[in-house]
């Protein structure tokens, strides 16, 4: 006997990314709460009269209705969740990074409701017009705990010392983080790491120091593989700068 096609009814999720699939339809990779990462086959959703397509937007919570046995279900219903405003402009490149972020960390059909409430709060902070440097430096920090690879960020890697507010240190992803000077290149302030540990980043040396190490570590579960919104907002920058 054939088995019965799965159906999941209003699952609270998030579109990430989309791309064209023949005439009139997309492929979508969304992040739901309950199910994980997953791709949905959208019928329909392009051209003219498609309704769906105002409803199909990123960085706005969605309530996902799909059927299928594959890897691949068919989108049947979707429809917009919370009420929220946009993002602002100045953040949109930001939230984009985010999301490249978990479709190339994060496994299909691997439920992280957790990391989905982080990437929902983190959203909504944007949005409310948090700072944008200590918002993701937070979100990735939970990130890499969410997959496992969580920083250890209260003690040195060998001997087990705690960390000094005065110390400095270097991050090594294999081995963690290593008692350093502070006239050492990329030395790391054991007051930033500190900061980062309980998630109060404040200053330029503290995000400077976030960013590098949490950078690191996610240089090494990424293997190699380039993300291409920190590429554009390189680009940006220099664009800005040559104006």
């Amino acid at each position: 006997m054939t088995p019965s096609p799965r159906r999941v009814a209003l699952a609270a999720g998030y579109l990430l990314h989309h791309r064209p699939w023949r005439d009139t339809s997309r492929i979508l990779e969304v992040l739901t709460r309950e199910h994980g990462r997953l791709t949905l086959f959208a019928r329909a959703v392009r051209g003219p009269g498609a309704r769906l397509a105002a409803v199909l937007q990123p960085f706005r919570p969605l309530l996902f209705s799909w059927s299928g046995r594959g890897e691949a279900p068919q989108l049947t219903h979707a429809e917009r969740g919370d009420d929220c405003g946009a993002l602002p402009p100045a953040s949109v490149m930001a939230a984009f990074y985010l999301n490249e972020l978990l479709l190339k960390l994060t496994t299909r059909h691997d439920p992280l409701p957790q990391l989905y409430d982080h990437y929902h709060a983190t959203l909504a902070a944007l949005r409310a017009g948090a700072a944008l440097e200590p918002a993701l430096r937070v979100f990735e920090k939970r990130l890499l705990e969410e997959l496992g690879y969580g920083l250890e960020l209260a003690s040195e890697a060998h001997g087990g010392a705690a960390l000094e507010p005065g110390g400095y240190y270097h991050f090594h992803p294999a081995r963690g983080l290593v008692r350093s000077g502070a006239h050492h290149a990329g030395a790391l302030a054991g007051a930033s790491l500190i900061g980062l540990r309980e998630e109060r980043l404040a200053g330029v040396r503290a995000l400077e120091d976030a960013r590098r190490v949490l950078h690191a570590a996610l240089a090494a579960c990424l293997e190699g593989r380039p993300l291409a919104t920190r590429a554009v907002a390189r680009s940006m920058v220099r664009k800005a700068a040559e104006s």
